[in-house]
């Protein structure tokens, strides 16, 4: 067991807890969704500039990039088939995310994660090996759906898994994972662009199998949270996971808040309806303007 102490509960209530090594595992392998997600933002941008990659898929872009007359760069990449192959992503996490939610309150954070890394691992095979431009764009609307996918659960995985008094800490790996992604994703840009024989885009956009991989194999091997099976009625499930991940038997305080705290929650009626209230008004518009602002 690594280091114990006791996790302040919602209600400033202290429950034994250890940080047991399923813990940081489970939160490590389920942070690689932050990093799938970055990587993916990260590298379609660097690949979207390789001539390789222009001539294959957007002929008409390559020769505009090579005209030496136009010195805009909106004016060499306006094409909506370019496009539609940077926004296909965040258009189809969009989507899949309402798939997410119901997947994710219904079954459990674990099934989603492992639907999002299979996700991710189709829409890597499909564009690294694409010929054609529908090969492409599906790849990426698959990898938007892991996105969706990745993005309702993981999170809410590692808040829920991890002792109160470390959870910021560890809930932001998520984050962290993102702008890790986005760096690799850069670097390995810059490495594969110097590839003679112009399949260097292949390796960019194929190495986002090794962060698919590793979500995918930890979502199969991680318990799922205790939060989740005792909002699905699987109290005594619930009980014995959160013994194991707590690395203790004394449980049954924070066992208790969490079956209390569910009961809540299912009193709410309409969620959706009650954030256009007068009352909640204040923090829609903050959450939407943040969202703007980024």
């Amino acid at each position: 067991m690594a280091g114990g102490g006791f996790s302040a509960g919602p209600g400033g209530r202290e429950f034994e807890a250890k940080i047991t090594p399923i813990v940081i595992i489970s939160c490590i392998m389920a942070a690689t969704g932050g990093l799938m997600f970055g990587y993916d933002v990260g590298v379609s941008g660097g690949v979207t500039s390789m001539s390789p990659f222009l001539k294959k898929f957007f002929p008409v872009v390559y020769r505009r990039t090579q005209e030496q007359g136009i010195n805009s760069n909106y004016c060499k990449y306006d094409n909506q088939g370019l496009q539609l192959f940077t926004s296909s992503l965040y258009l189809a996490g969009l989507t899949a995310t309402f798939a997410a939610s119901y997947t994710t309150r219904k079954f459990g954070r674990k099934p989603s994660m492992l639907i999002a890394g299979i996700f991710f691992i189709v829409g890597t095979i499909l564009n690294a090996a694409a010929q054609d431009l529908a090969m492409l764009i599906i790849g990426r609307i698959s990898l938007g759906c892991g996105v969706g996918f990745a993005n309702q659960a993981v999170p809410l995985f590692l808040s829920e898994i991890a002792p109160t008094r470390i959870r910021g800490g560890l809930n932001i790996l998520f984050q962290l994972n993102v702008t890790l992604g986005i760096l690799f994703a850069n670097l390995v840009n810059y490495g594969t662009n110097k590839i003679t024989g112009g399949w260097g885009w292949r390796v960019s956009l194929g190495l986002a199998g090794f962060p698919a991989g590793l979500l995918t194999l930890g979502a199969l091997f991680v318990v799922e949270t205790p939060n989740s099976l005792v909002e699905r009625g699987l109290l005594e499930q619930g009980k014995s996971v959160l013994k194991r991940i707590r690395g203790t038997e004394n449980v049954e305080p924070e066992f208790l808040e969490l079956v209390e705290a569910s009961r809540i929650a299912k009193e709410v009626k309409h969620p959706f309806r009650n954030l256009l209230k007068r009352r909640n008004r204040p923090q829609l518009i903050i959450a939407v303007a943040l969202q703007v602002n980024n």
